[in-house]
């Protein structure tokens, strides 16, 4: 893997925890939902933000929290996800 794809996917995974912070009250409320914003990435280039919230087949209930990172200039990208499953 390359730095900038490691760059990448350390921002994906980072905006993938602070996304599966919200509580399940607050989960529930955005979803589906999903919006995308310009950043920097620790190296200083520029990068695309995408965050989404869509409710999941499997299992019935459960919410896919999925966050893509994009280098539109380097036409490159990486993307994560969880399945957060509704409490018990």
């Amino acid at each position: 893997m390359s730095f900038a794809e490691h760059e990448l996917t350390a921002m994906a995974e980072e905006e993938l925890a602070a996304a599966c912070d919200l509580t399940w009250p607050e989960l529930k409320r955005i979803t589906p939902w999903g919006d995308s914003y310009e950043g920097f990435a620790p190296s200083g280039r520029t990068v695309e933000v995408e965050r989404r919230y869509l409710w999941a087949l499997e299992p019935e209930g459960a919410i896919v929290v999925e966050v893509e990172v994009r280098d539109a200039a380097a036409r490159t990208g990486v993307e994560t996800r969880a399945i957060l499953a509704p409490p018990a």
